[in-house]
């Protein structure tokens, strides 16, 4: 194990920080999340880009978002083939043993993951077409959907058009599960599309009646 190392240490600074001031100012809060066990309103399921803050955003506290975050936040569909799903099973223990009420999907702009795939559409990305290109073949997932922003010429209002294909996706690939569709069917379960503008800090809301993405503040 010559190879694990030591934290940096701007990252033991930064914790010893927060054990002598946030932690022990709510020390009880913390030991209430203990003793009570871990029980989230939401799942989110956001990007891993390190831009996008879901707690930030909704002034989340511990303990109130489940948080799944991978490339570009997709869902892939369902497949019970035995393999490692490992969203699938993020998903499946959010909604069958912790029983969130709400999932939300939030892409968000200029995602690298999706940038990604629309070069993979161009045929300018080789190196994601390969099969051990873990990106690309997990970019797969929104491949399909090039077809209905292909015609946009400007780039950036393409980027963005595909990366809210993204979140829809997301969520018809999600009422692919079984016990997805059983809880949404039955009203205890509600699916959110939003997408996030991290320079200029809005949220778009996928409205179905619309079936368009409006600003959630207008």
């Amino acid at each position: 194990m010559d190879h694990i190392k030591p934290l940096p240490s701007y990252l033991i600074q930064r914790y010893q920080g927060w054990k002598a001031t946030t932690y022990q100012q709510n020390r009880s809060w913390y030991r209430h999340l203990v003793d009570q066990g871990q029980h989230p309103r939401a799942m989110v399921i956001s990007c891993c880009d390190s831009r996008v803050h879901v707690t930030a955003i909704f002034g989340a506290d511990q303990g109130e978002f489940f948080i799944h975050r991978n490339i570009a936040n997709l869902v892939p569909p369902y497949e019970p083939d035995g393999d490692h799903h490992g969203t699938s099973a993020a998903v499946e223990y959010a909604v069958t043993a912790l029983k969130v009420a709400h999932v939300i999907v939030m892409g968000h702009s200029q995602c690298g993951g999706v940038q990604g795939c629309i070069d993979m559409c161009k045929g300018n990305a080789p190196q994601l077409e390969t099969k051990e290109s873990f990106v690309g073949r997990w970019m797969d997932i929104l491949r399909p959907r090039f077809d209905s922003v292909s015609d946009i010429k400007d780039t950036q209002d393409q980027a963005r058009a595909f990366e809210k294909q993204a979140v829809l996706v997301s969520l018809e690939n999600l009422m692919s599960f079984p016990f997805v569709k059983e809880r949404v069917d039955a009203g205890d379960l509600t699916l959110h599309g939003l997408w996030n503008d991290i320079g200029e800090g809005g949220v778009e809301f996928f409205d179905p009646d619309t079936q368009k993405f409006q600003p959630l503040v207008p």
